[in-house]
C-alpha cells in the first residue's frame, strides 16, 4: 500500500490519538547514511515532542534487516503474544519485499500475516519492490471474499492506494509516496493490481503456437480479410458450431500450374416461405409473418461461448503483456528520488512543527545525496540548473525543492535592518562566502554563494578546490595533465599558488571579494559551467545558492561540510583508523583470520553501529555545546571548531577526515 503526498499525516496524526502508556514503542530501523540519519533526527523529534517511545535500531545490510525482523519486529505480532505496533524504515527496505524479510508471510490457516504490525516505509531508492507499494495489504478477513477489491475499498484501499477513510492500525506495509507513484505509475499500478487477481496458470508456450485462434474476433475487418482463415478441423476442435453449407468458407482449387481455379459461384438460397435475410447475424423471418399486423418478436440469439482453451490463451496472452510492463519497470536502473529528509521535513510542516533545527537536518539530508552524486538518473556528476547553479540530485525537481527550502530559510530567519551595514563591510552582500556568525548568541541558517569546492572554511582554496568530486570529475585532477589544468585556472584568475595555499579564512579580503566574479569569467573556458552561483539579477536572486549555519562564535558550517563531517564518520569512524590497525601497525594475521571467522559480517555491523551512534551525536553536539559555560573566544580571533577537519597531507597514512571529539 502506498500514501500519497497530501495524506501525509494521516498515519502520524492517527498515532498520536491511538497511543497510550501501555503501547510498545515506535522501533525505526535507520540506515548509515547522512540523510536517513538526518530523517531519524527530525522524526525523533517530532515523537519526543508528542511524548512517544521509541527506539532506533541501525541497519547495515539486509542481514541486520532479517535479524532485526527476528528478534524485534516478530514479538510484536498478534501471534506471538504482542499488540502490535508500528516500524517505520528509513532509508532500509525499498528495494525488496519487506514483508518477506520481516517475516509477514501469510502461510497455513494464519491469514493476518502482519500479526497489527503496521511498517512505515521511507525510502529514495529507486526502484520501488511493487509488492511493497501494491500489496502490503492487511489480509484478515480478505481471503476468500468474493470481490476482494470492493472489501478492500470499504477498508479505504483502492488498489494499493490508501484513501482517507482508511483507519491504521491493522498492519501491512505502508509506503510513503513522494510523488512519482500517482504521477508516474499509472501503468504498473494497473499491471500489478490485474496480475494480482488473476488464478495461477503454468504457461506451456502453446500461444505462441496457436495465437490467431481468437486474434480473428478481435481484429479489424481489413485485417481479417488479410489473414489466413482456419481450416474446417480446427473449427471443430474449438468447439464452434457453424453451418455447413452457408458458414463454411469458399476453397480455391489449384491446377498442376501456378494459376489457382477459381471455385464455381455458389447456389443460391431457396426461396420460399422461410427466407435468410440476415446471414452474418444467423436470424430467420418468416414471410408469412410479414404481413400481419402484430408480428410476434423473435427471441435475441445465445452469444456463442468460447472454448476453455481459447479462454486460457487469452489469459496467459494478457497475463504476459502486464508481466512486460513490470519488467520494464524493473529493468529501468537504480537510481535516487526526493531525500527522505525532505519528505520528514515536509511531514513536520504539515503538523505545523517546523523550525531551525529541523529544517537544517533537511538541508543537511538533502546536501548529502547531492555530494554523493545519487540523483534520479542514477549516480553520478549532477547537471547544471538554468540558474546556473547545480541542478541538484533530481534535475529541475531537486532544484525546485531547494528554492522551496531556500524560501523556508527567508521565513524562519528574517533578516535584521541593522545587519545590513555590516554584511556590506564583510563583503556577503557582493557574493562572499560567510565564515563568521553575526553574533555569540547566532544560531541563524543564511543563504551563501556557495561554490562547488570542498571544505573551504576549514582548509586553503587549493586544498578545497583539489579534493572537490566535480573538479576531480571535470579536470581529472589525479593526473599531472589536470593538475596543470587547475594551475593555469588559478593563473588566469590573477590567484599565486603562494596566496591559494594560505587558509582561507586568513585571505586577503580583496581576493575574496573577487574570487566568485573571477570564477565566473574564467571557469566556463575549462567547461566548469555552474561552478558558482550566477550573479543576481532582477527576478533570480539568491537562486542557485547554499546554506550555511553559525553557531555564535564556534563554527560556521555549511550544509556540504556537515554532510562530509558526517559521511566520513559514518565510513572511517572518529578516529579515522581501520578497525585492524593498532597504534599503526598493520596486523596481517589478525585481518585474515577476522575476515574467516566472521563470515556472517556480524563484526563489521557491529562496527558500522558504533559509528553510528558517532555521527548521531556529532549532529546535535554543535547545538548542545552552545548552552555550556566555556568561554568564548572573540570574533577577530575566530578559531574553527574542534571537528575542523585537517587538510589531507600526503606523509600521513590516515584518513583526511577528523571526527568530532567527545
Amino acid at each position: 500500500m502506498y500514501l500519497p503526498r497530501n495524506l501525509i499525516s494521516h498515519l502520524y496524526q492517527h498515532l498520536i490519538r491511538t497511543h497510550h502508556p501501555l503501547s510498545p514503542p515506535v522501533l525505526l530501523l535507520v540506515a548509515l547514511e547522512p540523510d536517513a540519519l538526518c530523517a531519524c533526527r527530525i522524526l525523533q523529534a517530532l515523537l519526543k515532542r508528542d511524548y512517544i517511545p521509541h527506539k532506533i535500531q541501525p541497519i547495515s545490510g539486509y542481514g541486520d534487516l532479517a535479524r532485526a525482523g527476528e528478534t524485534l519486529v516478530q514479538p510484536l505480532r498478534t501471534q506471538q503474544g504482542g499488540s502490535g505496533g508500528v516500524v517505520v524504515c528509513l532509508g532500509v527496505g525499498g528495494l525488496v519485499d519487506l514483508a518477506t524479510i520481516l517475516g509477514f508471510d501469510v502461510s497455513g490457516e494464519d491469514n493476518d500475516g502482519a500479526g497489527g504490525v503496521e511498517v512505515w516505509l521511507i525510502d529514495a531508492r529507486r526502484p520501488w519492490n511493487l509488492g511493497n507499494v501494491f500489496g502490503g495489504k492487511p489480509t484478515k478477513d480478505i481471503l476468500g471474499d468474493v470481490d476482494a477489491n470492493a472489501r478492500y475499498r470499504d477498508l479505504g484501499i483502492d488498489r494499493g492506494q490508501l484513501l482517507p477513510t482508511y483507519r491504521p492500525g491493522k498492519g501491512g506495509v505502508i509506503v510513503y509516496d513522494d510523488g512519482d507513484i500517482i504521477e508516474e505509475m499509472a501503468g504498473e499500478r494497473e499491471a500489478y493490481c490485474t496480475l494480482e487477481g488473476m488464478p495461477d496458470l503454468e504457461d506451456d508456450g502453446e500461444e505462441s503456437d496457436e495465437s490467431s485462434d481468437d486474434g480473428v474476433a478481435d481484429a479489424d475487418p481489413e485485417t481479417q480479410n488479410k489473414k489466413k482463415r482456419k481450416s474446417w478441423s480446427d473449427r471443430e476442435e474449438n468447439g464452434e458450431e457453424e453451418d455447413v453449407d452457408d458458414d463454411r468458407p469458399r476453397q480455391r482449387r489449384r491446377s498442376n500450374s501456378d494459376d489457382s481455379i477459381p471455385s464455381p459461384p455458389r447456389r443460391p438460397a431457396p426461396r420460399g416461405l422461410l427466407s435468410t435475410t440476415n446471414h452474418n447475424k444467423g436470424t430467420i423471418h418468416d414471410s408469412s409473418h410479414s404481413l400481419s399486423p402484430s408480428p410476434q418478436p423473435s427471441s435475441p440469439p445465445v452469444p456463442k461461448q468460447p472454448s476453455p482453451r481459447t479462454l486460457r490463451r487469452r489469459l496467459l496472452r494478457l497475463r504476459r503483456k502486464h508481466e512486460t510492463v513490470l519488467t520494464k519497470y524493473y529493468s529501468l536502473g537504480a537510481s535516487f528520488s526526493e531525500p527522505i529528509s525532505s519528505i520528514l521535513y515536509s511531514l513536520a510542516a504539515e503538523l505545523a512543527r517546523e523550525d531551525n533545527d529541523l529544517l537544517w537536518h533537511a538541508i543537511v539530508g538533502v546536501s548529502s545525496l547531492e555530494l554523493y552524486g545519487r540523483s534520479m538518473t542514477g549516480v553520478g556528476i549532477s547537471a547544471v540548473s538554468d540558474s546556473g547553479g547545480s541542478a541538484g540530485w533530481g534535475g529541475e525537481r531537486g532544484e525546485s525543492i531547494r528554492q522551496v527550502l531556500r524560501d523556508e530559510v527567508r521565513r524562519l530567519n528574517p533578516p535584521d535592518p541593522n545587519d545590513t551595514s555590516r554584511e556590506i563591510a564583510r563583503g556577503e552582500a557582493s557574493g562572499v562566502i560567510p565564515t563568521t556568525a553575526r553574533s555569540p548568541t547566532d544560531t541563524s541558517i543564511r543563504l551563501s554563494p556557495e561554490p562547488r569546492f570542498l571544505l573551504i572554511r576549514h582548509w586553503s582554496l587549493y586544498e578545497s578546490m583539489l579534493h572537490s568530486p566535480y573538479l576531480s570529475a571535470r579536470l581529472h585532477i589525479w593526473s599531472d595533465t589536470g593538475r596543470k589544468r587547475l594551475h593555469k585556472l588559478l593563473a588566469k584568475m590573477g590567484v599565486s599558488l603562494t596566496q591559494c595555499k594560505q587558509n582561507y579564512t586568513h585571505m586577503d579580503m580583496d581576493l575574496k571579494r573577487g574570487l566568485r566574479q573571477r570564477l565566473l569569467k574564467y571557469a566556463p573556458l575549462y567547461g566548469l559551467d555552474g561552478l558558482v552561483p550566477p550573479s543576481a539579477s532582477a527576478g533570480r536572486r539568491q537562486e542557485g545558492w547554499g546554506f550555511v549555519r553559525s553557531y555564535g562564535w564556534k563554527a560556521c558550517l555549511s550544509a556540504t561540510d556537515v554532510g562530509v563531517i558526517v559521511g566520513s564518520i559514518l565510513e572511517v569512524g572518529k578516529s579515522g583508523l581501520p578497525a585492524n590497525e593498532h597504534d599503526g601497525h598493520w596486523d596481517r594475521g589478525r585481518s585474515e583470520k577476522k575476515e574467516l571467522v566472521d563470515e556472517q559480517g556480524e563484526a563489521e555491523s557491529e562496527e558500522w553501529v558504533g559509528r553510528f551512534w558517532e555521527a548521531y551525536d556529532a549532529l546535535g553536539k554543535l547545538k548542545a555545546s552552545m548552552h555550556s559555560s566555556t568561554p568564548s573566544p572573540p570574533p577577530n580571533t575566530f578559531t574553527a571548531p574542534s571537528f575542523a577537519p585537517a587538510p589531507p597531507s600526503s606523509k600521513s597514512g590516515k584518513s583526511a577526515i577528523s571526527a568530532p571529539s567527545a
